[in-house]
């Protein structure tokens, strides 16, 4: 069973910065791919930022060059650096992890296997 916890949400204003956490518990996951999606009320949940296992990114275009993820496997933690935030970057962020493959990891939710439970973003 595999556990993702985030953290690091919260209210900023435009312009403003927030770093997000993702805690992964129960199973090694060094090897699979990690990513980070956000979700508005009435809209589908995208995907924004990816990072497989050689540490190499993505990202959608609505974020690159003001989201940085990154991850730490010896503590089993991806994080998201937000930097620049608009009022569009509000929303519901999920870290989700896609067991088994390394790389090319894509931004589609049913291709991510464990997810968290969210962390709030508001930006005003």
């Amino acid at each position: 069973h595999v556990q993702l916890v985030e953290s690091g949400g919260g209210s900023v204003q435009a312009g403003g910065s927030l770093r997000l956490s993702c805690a992964a518990s129960g199973r090694t996951y060094s090897k699979w791919c990690m990513g980070w999606f956000r979700q508005v009320p009435g809209k589908e949940r995208e995907g924004i930022a990816t990072i497989d296992s050689s540490g190499s990114t993505a990202y959608a275009d609505s974020v690159k060059g003001r989201f940085t993820i990154s991850r730490d496997d010896a503590k089993n933690t991806v994080s998201l650096q937000m930097n620049d935030l608009t009022i569009d970057d509000t929303a519901m962020y999920y870290c989700a992890a896609r067991a088994g493959l390394s790389y090319a990891c894509g931004f589609l939710t049913y291709q991510y296997d464990y997810w968290g439970q969210g962390t709030q973003v508001t930006v005003s």
